[in-house]
């Protein structure tokens, strides 16, 4: 488990935002009860009770380590419905009323001129019981049960033979040190679960997203197959009752049959082929959409224009596409910039972050991706570089030659009608 939490802490870069948010947060929680005992610690020192005075260290340096455990199980139980850790709660509140009693003790016995002081120390047992007691219970219950922990503990420093005085000073500091607690720890809680909210909600963003594209997809081939593939079911099942009368209409209607599946074949290919074929300027607002939308800044310089034919836009498109699914994935970036330009006769897509990890791999080497846009822009003869460069910067750099794209891309569809036209019986190029 050690290994683990380790290993975990050196792949800190890989963490989202969001997980080094949540343990930046844990940390400063179980941090903050240990600042009073190592900056007033000393005070209970001082005085004849020396015995006394360690014996109140102690607790407090006790209470505190015991509250990194509990705080965790607090915020685990608020944040991911956890048990609440009563027992734990419980041996804090113990810690608590043995503090408390050991110290009017020690009031008692040197008299009440340094408890101003060395009274800060209650802060922290208060801020680790009242804390952790907020963030596992509703807000109206802790304030009840806070405000009646208060008149306990005035009542009984008055029993005790505590002045009047001193009984309502310690009342009064229990109800700012529950409040100030709720403040901390409630707070600290209750920011987490927005954050975790907010990042679950953009998952389930781009999860719909997604959904609602293939929906999309269905609806069209839907409506391009449904009436097509009816016509031919009922026009076949005519031309079997005609070809067992021996009827020579069987023979028209399968033709029929013929001309609407090659025309069906003609309408699905062109709703994939709309399907895949990207647009640019379409790409880019989304890129810089979904960057933002994850906290990245987003630059865009876009010289070209509308002076781009279709099939290069639907190319850089693609590039577009990728890089931005990489940088969201595989990259920590602040800052992320794209930039077109056409230079001598060429277009260029430049897309570079600043969120390279430091042991990342090397361009394609971690997926295909990058050898698939390869591909693709190889098909205009075009070229992809993908480079890292220091510190952590990573490059993805498209250069696609306008001069004879039209041709090239006429070629790319021809070929891919005639892969289509093969693989279907009596289909046409």
């Amino acid at each position: 488990m050690g290994e683990r939490k380790r290993k975990r802490l050196r792949d800190w870069r890989k963490w989202s935002r969001v997980e080094q948010v949540d343990f930046y947060t844990r940390v400063t929680v179980c941090v903050v009860p240990f600042l009073f005992p190592a900056t007033n610690g000393f005070q209970l020192l001082g005085g004849p009770s020396l015995v006394l005075g360690w014996v109140l260290l102690g607790i407090s340096l006790v209470h505190c380590t015991h509250h990194i455990v509990l705080s965790r199980r607090c915020l685990d139980h608020y944040l991911r419905k956890q048990p609440v850790p009563w027992r734990g709660l419980a041996f804090s509140t113990v810690l608590y009323v043995a503090f408390i009693g050991l110290y009017v003790v020690k009031v008692l016995v040197e008299g009440a001129a340094h408890i101003t002081t060395s009274g800060l120390m209650l802060q922290a047992s208060s801020l680790i019981v009242f804390g952790s007691f907020s963030v596992v219970t509703r807000i109206r219950r802790y304030l009840g049960v806070s405000l009646l922990v208060a008149v306990a503990l005035t009542a009984a420093i008055a029993l005790m033979g505590g002045t009047v005085v001193g009984a309502v000073i310690i009342g009064a500091f229990t109800v700012f040190s529950a409040l100030w607690s709720l403040s901390v720890m409630r707070t600290s809680a209750w920011f987490l679960a927005v954050l975790w909210e907010l990042e679950e909600a953009r998952t389930a963003q781009a999860k719909l997203a997604v959904a609602e594209e293939r929906l999309r997809f269905s609806r069209d081939l839907h409506d391009v197959m449904g009436r097509n593939l009816a016509v031919i079911a009922l026009k076949s099942e005519l031309a079997v009752q005609l070809a067992r009368r021996g009827s020579a209409d069987a023979l028209q209607h399968m033709e029929e049959v013929q001309r609407i599946a090659r025309d069906s074949q003609r309408e699905v290919r062109a709703v994939v082929r709309g399907y895949r074929e990207a647009d640019l300027h379409t790409e880019l607002a989304g890129a810089r959409g979904v960057l933002v939308a994850a906290g990245i800044e987003c630059r865009i310089d876009d010289a070209t224009k509308d002076a781009l034919p279709q099939p290069v836009q639907a190319a850089l498109a693609w590039v577009v596409r990728e890089a931005t699914t990489n940088v969201l994935r595989h990259a920590d970036a602040r800052r992320c910039a794209v930039r077109m330009r056409i230079t001598d006769g060429t277009a260029v897509l430049v897309m570079e972050n600043d969120g390279v990890p430091e042991k990342a791999p090397q361009p394609g080497t971690g997926g295909s991706g990058l050898a698939g846009l390869t591909e693709r822009l190889a098909a205009l003869d075009g070229t992809l570089t993908a480079e890292r460069r220091e510190p952590r910067m990573f490059r993805v750099k498209a250069e696609i030659p306008l001069a004879g794209t039209d041709a090239g891309a006429a070629e790319e569809d021809g070929a891919r009608s005639r892969v289509t036209a093969a693989a279907v019986p009596g289909g046409e190029a």
